[in-house]
C-alpha cells in the first residue's frame, strides 16, 4: 500500500490496522555508465515495495537524497550531511508515531546512509520508545553473495554497481539496466582507507568497484529474495509482538 495514495478521512483505520510503515531510503550518485544515478532510490523503493507485500505495511514516499560523501566529486553526486538526515529521518518517525504507527522500517539502498539510520533510530529510541524501529540494509545476505558470486568483492563492506548491485538492479529493475555498458572496474583501494577519509576519485574513475559485466538477474533475484525472508521475518514478530500486547490490554 502506497501512503501517499491514501486520504485523510480514511488513513487513520488503516494505520490502526496495519500499524507498520516501510520507509525507502536511498540517494543520487554516480553508478558508472550502466547504472542511473537513482540506483539506490530504485532498489530501496522496489524493495520496500515487496516487504509491504509480504507484511501488509504501508510504503511511505521515498527519501531520495543520502550521505554520498565518497563520490560527491563524480558528476550527478548528491551529497547530504549525516546531521541532516539524522534529524529528517528522526522527525520523520516521530510524526509517524503520533499518527499511530508503532513500527517503522527504514529500507536502505545506500550503504552510506547507514551511520545516519543507525543514529537516528537510536534517538527514536530515547524520544518514542514504543516504536520499533528498522534499518535494514540486505540483511540475512552474507551467504548466499558468497554463493552467487563469480569474482571476488573489492571490498570487505560495501559493494557498488558491481556483479552484486548490478544484479540487483537486473532483478528490481532491470528496465534501467544498460548492460551493453557494463565495465570490469577494478579499483585500487590504498591500505588506510577504512582508517582515514578517502574521496572515491583516488581509488577509481568510474565509481563501479568490480566487474559488472558478471551480473545476472538470477543472482540478484536469489540474493534480494532471502533478505527479504529475513526481514519479513523480523518485521512480523514485531507485528505478532503488538497483537499480543493489544490483547493483553483488552483482557486487562
Amino acid at each position: 500500500m502506497k501512503f501517499e495514495h491514501e486520504n485523510s478521512a480514511d488513513v487513520m483505520d488503516k494505520i490502526r490496522l496495519h500499524r507498520t510503515a516501510i520507509l525507502p531510503v536511498g540517494a543520487v550518485e554516480a553508478h558508472g555508465p550502466h547504472l542511473p544515478l537513482g540506483t539506490d532510490n530504485l532498489l530501496a523503493e522496489r524493495l520496500a515495495d515487496k516487504l509491504a507485500a509480504r507484511t501488509g505495511g504501508f510504503v511511505l514516499p521515498t527519501l531520495p537524497y543520502g550521505q554520498v560523501w565518497s563520490l560527491r566529486h563524480f558528476p550527478g553526486s548528491i551529497n547530504v550531511s549525516n546531521e541532516a538526515l539524522i534529524r529528517l529521518l528522526a522527525d520523520i518517525g516521530e510524526s509517524l508515531h503520533n499518527q499511530g504507527f508503532r513500527i517503522l522500517a527504514m529500507v536502505n539502498g545506500h550503504l552510506g546512509n547507514a551511520v545516519a539510520l543507525k543514529e537516528a533510530a537510536r534517538v527514536l529510541y530515547e524520544r518514542v520508545p514504543d516504536l520499533k524501529v528498522f534499518y535494514f540494509f540486505y540483511p540475512g545476505t552474507k551467504e548466499v553473495t558468497a554463493e552467487v558470486r563469480e569474482t571476488p568483492a573489492a571490498h570487505g563492506t560495501y559493494m557498488h554497481a558491481d556483479e552484486i548491485e548490478t544484479s540487483y538492479m537486473l532483478y528490481l529493475a532491470e528496465e534501467h539496466v544498460d548492460m551493453d555498458r557494463a565495465i570490469d572496474g577494478k579499483p585500487h583501494i590504498p591500505d588506510d582507507a577504512d582508517c582515514t577519509p578517502t574521496p572515491w576519485e583516488e581509488m577509481t574513475s568510474s565509481a563501479v568497484l568490480g566487474d559488472a559485466t558478471r551480473a545476472s538477474r538470477a543472482k540478484g533475484e536469489k540474493i534480494i529474495e532471502r533478505s527479504l525472508d529475513a526481514m519479513a521475518d523480523m518485521v512480523l514478530q514485531a507485528r505478532r509482538k503488538l497483537d499480543f500486547e493489544a490483547k493483553g490490554e483488552e483482557l486487562c
